[in-house]
């Protein structure tokens, strides 16, 4: 089992700058990959970046070039630095994991609000 927790979000002007952090804590060995997902009040849950187990990332066409994924070697902390934040990049982030034996994790969620 693969506990993780999310922190980092806030308020930010457009044009702003945050990093999110996400805490991954039990079976860390089991996790294959992991990512970063946003979802805002209506809308499904939508991938922002992945990386792989190898390092390989992969981004939303919306964040390219203003996101960032990385994470530590020992997969105990996953990162996303998201700068030049517009409005449209409001939502809760999510931090997410997949496991090599099958299933996942979530965390419960951080709020990011982009507005002047």
């Amino acid at each position: 089992q693969v506990h993780l927790v999310e922190s980092g979000g806030g308020l930010v002007q457009p044009g702003g700058s945050l990093r999110l952090s996400c805490a991954v804590s039990g079976s860390i060995f089991s996790i294959a990959n992991m990512g970063w997902y946003r979802q805002v009040p209506g809308s499904q849950r939508d991938l922002v970046a992945t990386i792989t187990d190898s390092g390989n990332t992969n981004y939303a066409d919306s964040v390219k070039g203003r996101f960032t994924i990385f994470r530590d070697n020992a997969k105990t902390t996953l990162y996303l630095q998201m700068n030049s934040l517009k409005p449209e990049d409001t939502a809760v982030y999510y931090c997410n994991t997949v496991h090599y034996f099958g299933g996942g994790s979530w965390g419960q969620g951080t709020q990011v609000t982009v507005s002047s």
